[in-house]
C-alpha cells in the first residue's frame, strides 16, 4: 500500500533521509548535469540540444512578457526554475524502478526512490519558497513603503481589504502545496493500484494520463507564481489609479 507519509531510508543522527529526499538530491544532479552540458555545448551555430533549449526558453519567456510585460526578466527565473524542477519531479515517478525497488520492512516495501511531489513536505516547501520570493521580489521593485501599505493603511477600508489581501497570501500556500500533492499523490496511488492487477499494457493509458497531469501541474504551480509576482510587482497606488478610473467609467 502506497503510504501517504515518506519512508525514511537511513538515518543522519536524529535527521530522517527518506525516499522523497534521495530522488530530490537525483532531480537536482539531472538539472545540473543538463546545465554543464548546455554550457558546453553552446555553439554560434546551435546543435539539436541547444537549438530545443532555446527554442523551449523563447516560448516561456515569451509567455512570461505576455503577463508580466517589463518585469518579464525579474520573474522569468523564477517561473523556469519552479517550472523544470517540478516536471522533472512529477516524471520521476514515472520511471521504471521508482516505487517498486526497495527493501521489505515488517512486510511493508519501503521504495528506494518515490517522487518528491507525492510528499507534501516538499509541495509545502515550495509554496512556501514561491511566495516569500514573490514578497521579496515585491519589496526589491516597489520599495519597502509601497509594498507595506498594500497591507496596511489608516483608512478603514483600505485596513479591511489589506487585512483580507494577508489571508489571501496564507491561502496561496495552502493552495499551492495541497494542489500540487494532491494530483502527484493520487496519480501514483491508481498507478501503483493498476499496475499491481494488471501487468502489461491496461497500464499505459494511465502512464501516459500521468506524464500530462505531471506537465499541466508544473505549469500550473509555475504559472500561479508568475502571475502573483506579476501583481505584487505593480505599484500599489497605480493598482489604486486604475480602480478609481473604473469606478468613473462606471
Amino acid at each position: 500500500m502506497f503510504s501517504f507519509r515518506s519512508e525514511a531510508i537511513f538515518y543522519l543522527g536524529d535527521f530522517r533521509i527518506t525516499n522523497t529526499i534521495i530522488d530530490t538530491l537525483l532531480v537536482d544532479a539531472i538539472i545540473i548535469i543538463a546545465s554543464f552540458m548546455l554550457v558546453k555545448s553552446i555553439r554560434i551555430i546551435p546543435g539539436l540540444y541547444q537549438n530545443t533549449v532555446e527554442m523551449v526558453i523563447q516560448t516561456f519567456y515569451e509567455m512570461t512578457e505576455s503577463v508580466a510585460q517589463e518585469k518579464a526578466a525579474k520573474i522569468f527565473p523564477y517561473f523556469m526554475s519552479f517550472f523544470i524542477f517540478i516536471l522533472l519531479a512529477n516524471w520521476s515517478g514515472l520511471l521504471p524502478g521508482v516505487n517498486s525497488i526497495g527493501f521489505f520492512e515488517k512486510g511493508k516495501l519501503i521504495p528506494l526512490l518515490r517522487s518528491p511531489t507525492s510528499d507534501l513536505n516538499t509541495t509545502l516547501g515550495l509554496a512556501l519558497v514561491s511566495v516569500a520570493a514573490t514578497h521579496i521580489l515585491s519589496i526589491r521593485t516597489v520599495g519597502f513603503k509601497d509594498y507595506l501599505s498594500r497591507f496596511f493603511s489608516f483608512n478603514p477600508m483600505n485596513l479591511f481589504i489589506g487585512a483580507l489581501e494577508i489571508i489571501s497570501e496564507i491561502t496561496k500556500v495552502i493552495s499551492l502545496s495541497f494542489r500540487l500533492f494532491g494530483n502527484i499523490f493520487a496519480g501514483e496511488v491508481v498507478l501503483l493500484t493498476v499496475s499491481s492487477i494488471f501487468a502489461f499494457l491496461f497500464p499505459l493509458p494511465f502512464l501516459l494520463l500521468e506524464v500530462v497531469v505531471g506537465l499541466v501541474q508544473a505549469l500550473v504551480f509555475s504559472m500561479l507564481t508568475m502571475a502573483f509576482m506579476a501583481i505584487l510587482t505593480i505599484p500599489h497606488h497605480d493598482v489604486s489609479e486604475n480602480a478609481n478610473k473604473a469606478k468613473h467609467l462606471l
